[in-house]
């Protein structure tokens, strides 16, 4: 007790992060044998192509290290389809490859001796934690629900006016956001560019369900300020992959080849190289760029079939929730039921999750996980509590492209989804 008294007090105050607790949680319920919705933790429902999965396979025997940067084949495949898809104009030696985004996103923030992040409320659980590891200063821009939840150009500009230090600023710039699924016009991220320009501001795109944004042809951030727009982005959600960790960043050329290297330093000084099966079987899902668009439409498709269901029904309660523009998260506002949840002891949207969890088996987030004020009656909801395996089913095999939109709307069975918003609304009701 005396050593670990002495140690006590020299420790960081970090905490679990939100987003697997949630998920422990909900497991922990499931043991008991009670009822859980598992709208908390948002892992892809979809299932690993099978082909992709026998490549994984048919490289376990890969055990060589490779470089921190990972295997100039898969740079050059991730440059490719990102091209095909996104018209991005990548150099395979301007990627860096990870054992999923995340660590990456520390490393970037870590390359620097300090400096300032900042944040839009909401944003998601790991920034602000992963900024303050690496040493820096963090603040927040809360955003609206009448905005979308999104920044504006306007905000941000006002923001760095103020500013009083000469610490380079890093904006963690995530879209379709995690929690919100909202994403931006190209008229919002060209007014945002023109605000990064002017301030020098470093931009982490946080780009992880960019594939999954449901409409084509979407902008993103790198078109309008290539020059100071990190790109982050990996299997996790587009592939369903997300336990296999594997992720990477774009570092413009114009950031410079010292940017670079530090970031590379800290890379090879925490997580060595991606597994190296794992960037073998990436590479072949990659590659195959006819098979990744198949599995995309497909689940967007769904998800975005789910999403305004979902949506529509918390509405129609006055549960106030824009449509996901993409990837799998809802951010409900409860604010309209204030008063009525005040009566029964619930101030924030902490307690609000925490007695939806107890009493109805639903699992949220609560807003305040996301850099939202303690008192903010908001929650994320993660909609993927179904057999995403349903896509690959012998009777969609069978439909062409131009049936797939009717068959996910008359046959894909989201159950247990519709169950548990069922149950949340009634719950509602019954507050009145």
């Amino acid at each position: 007790m005396i050593l670990q008294d002495h140690i006590s007090s020299s420790l960081r105050k970090g905490k679990h992060s939100e987003t697997l607790l949630i998920n422990q949680l909900s497991l922990e319920r499931i043991e008991n044998d009670k009822k859980v919705y598992k709208l908390g933790f948002g892992q892809s429902p979809f299932p690993v192509p099978i082909e992709i999965t026998k490549q994984l396979q048919l490289a376990a025997g890969r055990k060589e290290y490779t470089s921190v940067q990972g295997l100039k084949e898969l740079r050059q495949s991730i440059c490719d389809l990102h091209k095909e898809f996104e018209n991005k104009n990548w150099q395979p030696e301007q990627i860096i490859v990870a054992g999923g985004s995340k660590i990456l996103l520390f490393c970037i923030m870590a390359a620097f001796k300090k400096a300032e992040i900042l944040l839009p409320a909401p944003s998601w659980v790991s920034y602000e934690p992963q900024g303050k590891l690496a040493g820096h200063e963090v603040n927040w821009i809360g955003t609206t629900f009448d905005d979308k939840w999104s920044l504006t150009a306007k905000q941000l500009d006002d923001y760095c006016l103020t500013r009083d230090t000469e610490l380079p600023l890093v904006l963690v710039f995530n879209y379709p956001s995690n929690p919100t699924g909202q994403t931006y016009s190209a008229k919002q991220l060209s007014d945002l560019s023109k605000v990064m320009k002017k301030h020098k501001i470093i931009v982490i795109a946080d780009e992880i369900y960019s594939l999954l944004t449901f409409k084509n042809n979407y902008p993103t951030l790198s078109d309008y300020y290539p020059e100071g727009c990190i790109v982050s982005s990996g299997l996790s959600k587009w592939c369903g992959a997300g336990g296999w960790r594997l992720g990477f960043h774009y570092i413009p050329k114009e950031l410079g080849e010292d940017f670079k290297q530090a970031v590379i330093g800290v890379a090879s000084e925490t997580y060595s190289c991606a597994p190296t099966p794992i960037q073998v079987a990436a590479t072949y899902a990659y590659r195959n760029m006819d098979e990744a668009r198949i599995f995309l439409n497909r689940q967007k498709r769904v998800l975005n079939q789910i999403s305004q269901y979902v949506a529509q029904e918390l509405n129609q309660i006055n549960i106030f929730t824009h449509t996901a523009q993409g990837g799998f998260y809802l951010f409900p506002d409860f604010g309209h039921y204030r008063v009525s949840l005040e009566r029964i002891n619930i101030y924030s949207g902490e307690d609000l999750t925490a007695r939806l969890m107890n009493e109805i088996g639903v699992a949220l987030l609560p807003g305040s996980a996301f850099g939202m004020p303690p008192n903010s009656l908001t929650a994320r909801l993660a909609f993927v509590d179904f057999d995403g395996s349903q896509i690959f089913s012998d009777d969609i095999k069978e439909l062409g492209n131009n049936n797939e939109e009717s068959y996910t709307s008359a046959q894909f069975e989201f159950n247990k989804i519709k169950e548990g918003i069922k149950n949340l609304c009634e719950w509602f009701d019954k507050l009145n």
